[in-house]
């Protein structure tokens, strides 16, 4: 059985949202991180990058559509996207073969 991945976010900045109870928020350039590890998906170090890591918040959130914590992100690394999944206006559906040779 497979086991589905929870990625959390790791992001080039952080702001403080005063409305939910000074919630700190990613903010600039987010990548998908998997908690436990030291790297981004897309293979970042993130001590290196200099990311700051929000393991309360969902890869999923930080789409503009989800109504999440995307308020401030500028970019989603596309390589992320990729590998975890993005789900948004602009996703291309996944490749699928429809006349496969003999």
């Amino acid at each position: 059985m497979a086991r589905t991945r929870q990625y959390a976010v790791a992001a080039s900045g952080q702001w403080t949202d005063e409305e939910e109870g000074r919630r700190r928020l990613p903010a600039g350039e987010v990548h998908a991180w998997e908690p436990g590890r030291n790297q981004t998906v897309c293979g970042l170090s993130l001590s290196r990058s200099e990311l700051t890591r929000f393991p309360h918040i969902t890869w999923v959130d930080t789409f503009p559509e989800s109504g999440g914590a995307a308020d401030r992100v500028k970019r989603v690394c596309p390589r992320c996207a990729s590998v975890a999944g993005r789900r948004g206006s602009d996703a291309r559906p996944r490749w699928h073969r429809t006349n496969p040779r003999p």
